[in-house]
């Protein structure tokens, strides 16, 4: 994975998210999200999160060499495990609470997404991190599965706001990538599903039906243990 690629995706991506978060009123922070029981101040709050591990990530030594991929990365193991989920859960919620205000955390969220931008444009082409959980990934494999948080859960906080979803470009080419590697198009075209509602449906974010069900089978698509 071409590592100016990602970090381009990320940029453009997180840009959209923290443009539409400045716009979000005080009520609408408090509404629900499908990502139960976090509300829009709580999922923005985790997204804040999961990004926020990457500076400290940089400033660590660089492992020898990178063992996990990005589709690796989302194997069923204890990082999905109820417990896991619920100090996720808390994690976010307790970022929330901490901010003054919505506004405050849609700053919080801007400035924090710049500055891993920032940090990992001056990191050069195969850099290896280690991640929270142990993994030895490569920089641009790492970021990608960030990429996947900030598009997926962008699509649940503009359904909670009633938006017409904000996803780039970029950042969709990416995960549909992930998902489907790179024979994604052709893919899409047997499915007859556009990239949205593919993204959707891969995420658990649209129901797939048991003739769909049958079709994602013939094709041999795995879908991503996601949280």
């Amino acid at each position: 994975m071409d590592q100016g690629r990602v970090v381009e995706a990320f940029r453009l991506e997180a840009g959209q998210l923290g443009q539409a978060m400045t716009r979000v009123s005080a009520a609408e922070w408090g509404l629900p999200t499908r990502c139960a029981p976090w509300k829009v101040s709580d999922l923005l709050a985790h997204v804040r999160v999961v990004i926020a591990w990457l500076p400290g990530m940089l400033a660590a030594s660089a492992p020898t060499r990178a063992e996990v991929s990005a589709v690796e990365y989302y194997r069923p193991d204890d990082r999905f495990a109820p417990d896991t989920n619920v100090a996720r859960i808390a994690l976010a919620q307790d970022h929330a609470a901490e901010q003054l205000s919505g506004a405050a955390l849609a700053d919080d969220f801007n400035a924090t997404w710049q500055e891993v931008d920032r940090l990992c444009r001056a990191e050069p082409e195969g850099r290896v991190v280690r991640t929270r959980h142990g993994d030895s990934m490569l920089l641009s494999e790492f970021l990608l599965t960030r990429v996947v948080e900030v598009a997926v859960h962008g699509l649940d906080l503009a359904d909670a706001l009633g938006c017409e979803p904000w996803l780039t470009l970029q950042a969709a080419d990416l995960v549909q990538g992930l998902l489907l590697g790179p024979d994604g198009a052709a893919a899409l075209e047997k499915l007859g599903w556009g990239q949205l509602r593919f993204l959707r449906k891969a995420t658990g974010r649209e129901p797939i039906t048991r003739e769909e069900a049958l079709d994602v089978s013939r094709l041999d698509i795995r879908w991503l243990t996601l949280g």
